[in-house]
């Protein structure tokens, strides 16, 4: 019966992730798909550039909810092992959505909802970092990367789980290599600002 609950929770947080709420906001409501432009990303940062910030603010806390709800279906039913594999399943899902050919976002939004769901101190130590970094780069990719970087020191500081923290460590893992692009561009200084198209 465990085993039951637990590829149940596996399956559900996948399929969750790969609910994509930018492909699903830009192709029914914006009437183009994000990813046949700028960066072809799926995610938050690329939907205020080619859309404007209410639709990548949309995008952000759609996809950090359907994180939050399946980290807590795993939760519930498993505890804190639950809550690590459904975060690791959900941001697996949101990277490589099956709904959407295998082409998601880069991770961040779950990493913040994966930071949340670990301990709030933990999300605010991220946010205060994000913030920091953009606002010094002018660089959303910096501060992703820089939050990302930070998850597993505060973790650590606020003593989370032994399963928090290997979920934590995946989450890092996979928003960096997820930014292996933006991480080139930035030794080349060919990364780009951030600047939000205007919404209409």
């Amino acid at each position: 019966m465990i085993a039951i609950t637990y590829l149940f929770v596996l399956i559900i947080s996948y399929l969750l992730g790969s609910l994509s709420c930018s492909v699903l906001l830009s192709k029914n409501l914006l009437g183009s798909d994000v990813r046949e432009h700028g960066s072809g990303n799926a995610g938050a940062t690329n939907m205020a550039r080619v859309f404007g910030m209410v639709p990548g603010v949309l995008t952000l806390l759609g996809d950090m909810l359907k994180a939050l709800v399946a980290m807590w279906i795993g939760k519930t039913l498993l505890g804190d092992n639950g809550l690590a594999l459904s975060g690791i399943a959900c941001m697996l899902g949101h990277c490589l959505p099956v709904f959407h050919n295998f082409k998601g976002g880069k991770g961040v939004s779950v990493g913040a909802a994966i930071a949340l769901a670990i301990d709030w101190r933990v999300f605010l130590v991220l946010l205060l970092v994000f913030l920091a970094a953009v606002l010094l780069s002018k660089k959303v990719s910096v501060g992703s990367l820089c939050a990302a970087s930070s998850i597993l020191i505060a973790c650590l500081l606020f003593r989370a789980s032994t399963a928090s923290l290997i979920l934590a460590a995946f989450a890092m893992l996979v928003v960096i290599a997820q930014h292996r692009e933006n991480i080139k561009r930035l030794r080349n200084g060919t990364e780009a600002d951030f600047k939000a198209a205007k919404s209409e």
